[in-house]
């Protein structure tokens, strides 16, 4: 994209004029000159400058008059006014109407090279943020997935050759990477689109709870159960079921979920009726199930029968290039919803956005952008990011140089563990909540790698 670099220098005097074309000219711009109001707005409508320097007191058009004329068609030029010390008050209500800055006259060079380039900087990421936006609709979106990586265009291409079928989808990937966004995608552009799509956090119940939460009970089946009640299989009948962290089930519940895998059959909690359901699977963990395999915590035959079609959602930190396309995404979202102008994020506040680790991935990325939308004053900087100022140069994860896979994955997610239970003092309901897996499976983790005994070893505490 060419960077237009003109600016148009406005004023009645000879003199003023050859002194700021030539500041222009030294500071890298191309200059054009105009002598009243009337040959702005034609040179405008000529040469389309991204910036104006323009007297306020001319004859033929003064700069207000211009001024409101050129900002109704050109409204992303950015003009800046020039007023003598009496009429200071008049420069600034007409910044109130949309003017980028005014200079008072006299102006020495500095000051005026100072406002030329934060206006060019300004105009710069306008365009850079509509170029982005373009991007984003028209390019680099499937659905609501966002992204132009190259390990996100072979995730389009799995969820394009999989949603016009019926098979049963495994999607892997770190807590927040998106992979219920995937899993709706993938609905939304099946033959199942106009179905119910229905979500259930596998870990999130008891094993009697999720029991009936998945297929269901009939009146009487438990204390409490005063009427039939259908379940999550049902519910979903001719659409989609999303069995999110799937990895959490217990070993009779997956023996039952295979049966319905197999068989498209179930009875309800209590209930002798076998009910046949027309159902997709659609399930994602943040776990490694083959491991969980070859440690006989999760049914090989399950396993496979999940695994028809694999998809991998890569980490954020694994595509840096898509960073700025959510940036804009969730900064234009919010500010939507906040009700407030889209506001500029500043080159340095991107490259810390393009530094950071990202822990909490593409949810992690949108919480700091909800808070900076609504704190900023419609420019995001770095003093906007506090918290990843200092989190930012948090000590790296070691990764081991030799070693199996398995056992380089087992010592990295030692350390992701005990760095959140460091995090938050030792609280386990906490640190499963920021790390965004079940308490169940964080007790078994702590227990594996050796954090804590029965909670009380330091820093693992309730």
């Amino acid at each position: 994209m060419a960077i237009n670099n003109r600016v148009l220098i406005v004023d009645d005097e000879l003199s003023v004029r050859r002194l700021l074309f030539e500041v222009a000219r030294r500071a890298g711009y191309e200059a054009f000159l105009a002598e009243n109001g009337q040959e702005a707005i034609e040179q405008t409508k000529e040469i389309k400058p991204a910036v104006i320097i323009m007297d306020i007191k001319m004859p033929v058009m003064d700069g207000l008059e211009a001024f409101e004329r050129i900002r109704a068609d050109y409204p992303d030029v950015a003009v800046i006014l020039m007023t003598a010390h009496g009429t200071v008050d008049t420069a600034v209500e007409a910044m109130k109407r949309g003017a980028f800055d005014y200079l008072v006259k006299p102006s020495n060079v500095t000051e005026v090279r100072i406002v030329l380039e934060r206006a060019f900087q300004m105009r710069r990421l306008r365009e850079e943020v509509a170029a982005l936006r373009h991007e984003v609709q028209n390019k680099y979106q499937l659905g609501n997935i966002i992204g132009k990586s190259a390990v996100m265009q072979q995730v389009y291409k799995a969820v394009g050759r999989v949603a016009p079928t019926n098979a049963t989808v495994l999607i892997t990937g770190e807590s927040g990477s998106g992979k219920e966004l995937i899993a709706k995608t993938i609905h939304n552009n099946s033959p199942r689109r106009d179905g119910p799509f229905i979500k259930v956090n596998c870990g999130a119940l008891p094993e009697g709870l999720m029991e009936s939460e998945l297929f269901g009970y009939e009146k009487g089946a438990f204390t409490g159960a005063v009427g039939r009640k259908p379940g999550r299989f049902e519910l979903a009948h001719q659409g989609t079921l999303f069995l999110d962290e799937v990895g959490e089930l217990t070993p009779p519940l997956q023996v039952k979920l295979l049966r319905v895998l197999q068989e498209r059959e179930f009875e309800r909690v209590g209930g002798t009726e076998t009910i046949k359901v027309d159902v997709r699977i659609i399930a994602a963990t943040n776990r490694n199930l083959e491991d969980m395999v070859h440690k006989g915590l999760f049914r090989e035959d399950l396993y496979y029968r999940l695994k028809v079609v694999p998809i991998h959602v890569p980490p954020l930190r694994e595509r840096v290039e898509d960073i700025p396309l959510f940036v804009d995404y969730f900064v234009r979202r919010f500010a939507a919803e906040a009700h407030r102008e889209v506001p500029y994020v500043t080159p340095e506040a991107m490259e810390l956005f393009k530094r950071y680790h990202w822990p909490g991935n593409v949810r992690e990325l949108a919480n700091v952008l909800e808070r900076a939308v609504i704190m900023s004053s419609g420019v995001i900087g770095v003093q906007d990011l506090p918290g990843l100022s200092t989190t930012a140069a948090s000590p790296a994860i070691v990764i081991p140089e030799t070693g199996t896979l398995r056992e380089i994955l087992h010592q990295v997610e030692k350390q992701v563990i005990a760095r959140a239970l460091k995090a938050h003092h030792g609280n386990r309901v906490k640190t499963a909540q920021a790390l965004d897996i079940s308490r169940r499976a964080l007790l078994y983790k702590i227990e594996e790698y050796g954090l804590g005994r029965e909670g009380e070893e330091e820093g693992v505490v309730e």
